[in-house]
């Protein structure tokens, strides 16, 4: 398969845009001196992900409104006995916020490189993700790479994560692209991958 032979790409973009390992390990110092009263809420959160996902899995026909996102705040508010509001501001503040200024910093800068030159091509680009991703993207300064944003917690029709098609399926329609014209990008098979190949496109693994 030759990427460039199809009209769009969709990327995911925590661990796919940026190198996930370095970043954890600066935000885990972060954390360590600045960060003891989000810890707990913050692991809740995280942990909550995965089950989300894992209770899609065992239902497909499942949704979470208004989207998983504030599902996982809910959650992560009731399991850690930490207000809603508080339980945000955390997410927002370490998950959000202060990486923000780290994935500049370790950007995957070869496959950033190609998303320019395929964009110079004709080709249409998304950014697709799991977690709130416009911010990001508009403080790592590429926000003009991109032809849409579906992200979970931006975007008002995401009530699924991946693997389930949705998030994909929503980013081609937005560009008006066919998904067999897709291809998607992403640093988890499971996940990226799964849901690519429920949606009917092309897969590319990024290690």
């Amino acid at each position: 398969m030759n990427p460039n032979d199809k009209k769009a790409w969709l990327l995911d973009l925590d661990g796919t845009l940026y190198k996930a390992k370095p970043l954890r390990w600066a935000m885990a110092a972060e954390l360590a001196l600045l960060g003891a009263p989000a810890l707990k809420s913050l692991r809740v959160f995280r942990r909550h992900h995965e089950i989300l996902r894992e209770e899609w899995l065992a239902n497909p026909d499942l949704e979470f409104h208004p989207s998983p996102f504030e599902e996982q705040l809910r959650r992560a508010s009731s399991v850690s006995n930490v207000e809603l509001e508080a339980v945000r501001a955390h997410v927002e503040e370490w998950m959000i916020k202060r990486p923000s200024k780290w994935m500049r910093r370790f950007e995957r800068t070869e496959l950033i490189a190609r998303v320019v030159a395929f964009r110079a091509l004709g080709g249409k680009t998304a950014l697709v993700s799991d977690y709130p991703a416009e911010s990001k993207i508009v403080a790592m300064g590429y926000r003009e790479l991109f032809d849409a944003v579906v992200s979970n917690g931006d975007h008002p029709r995401l009530r699924r994560l991946k693997p389930a098609a949705d998030p994909f399926l929503l980013a081609a329609e937005e560009l008006g692209v066919h998904p067999k014209d897709c291809l998607v990008i992403g640093d988890r098979d499971d996940a990226d991958g799964g849901s690519a190949r429920a949606a009917g496109m092309a897969f590319e693994l990024v290690v």
